[in-house]
């Protein structure tokens, strides 16, 4: 009982991350209104309005789409053991090489509290990670639909040079949950071995 208050507790609990990233949703969808008003509505007609509440209006696009989808996904039936997840045998040289050990701590992480071996199983936590991996992979998707935008605003290589940012940005986050989830489930299979809990 103890337990499920707790994670109760923790999931009510909002990181820095995901504050700033509301924060940053209600900031540019303010922003993005008032520009538009502004040269829609021939106040302020210029350049710098338009591509001002444009520039806005993507990036909430991009963060409001991300939550919404993540949300989304707890209706998926992810699991671990699914083909998808499985690491290829080229992976570990790709982490190698991109020196993924030394910046995979820095990266940001929406909820904490998902990955707390405190409170979640080893299967769990590996669960999870197969979760936040589909979440990133389907943001890559959301990023490329911003390309759409230029056929009402134009200037394609602006939102080209959105998308490949978004891209990057998600990506980081697909490296990571690949490069630690191999680790996790041999944790699990060395402690299922051994008879031993899955809690730890």
């Amino acid at each position: 009982m103890q337990l499920n208050k707790e994670q109760k507790r923790q999931k009510k609990k909002k990181s820095g991350s995901a504050i700033f990233m509301y924060c940053v949703i209600g900031a540019t969808l303010v922003i993005s209104l008032v520009c538009f008003i502004l040269y829609y509505g021939n106040f302020f007609r210029n350049a710098v309005s338009l591509w001002t509440g444009v520039t806005a209006f993507t990036v909430m696009y991009h963060l409001w789409l991300r939550i919404i989808m993540g949300n989304v996904t707890k209706l998926f039936k992810i699991h671990r053991n699914q083909r998808f997840f499985r690491e290829l045998p080229f992976e570990k040289r790709i982490y190698k090489l991109l020196r993924v050990r030394k910046w995979k701590e820095k990266v940001l992480t929406y909820d904490p509290g998902a990955y707390d071996v405190k409170n979640h199983t080893l299967p769990e936590i590996a669960n999870t990670m197969c979760k936040s991996e589909t979440d990133h992979w389907i943001n890559v998707i959301i990023s490329l639909t911003t390309l759409l935008f230029s056929l009402l605003w134009g200037k394609l290589p602006i939102f080209l040079i959105s998308a490949i940012a978004a891209i990057l940005f998600d990506s980081q986050f697909i490296v990571v949950q690949r490069y630690n989830r191999p680790r996790v489930m041999s944790a699990i299979e060395r402690r299922t071995a051994r008879g031993k809990s899955l809690k730890i």
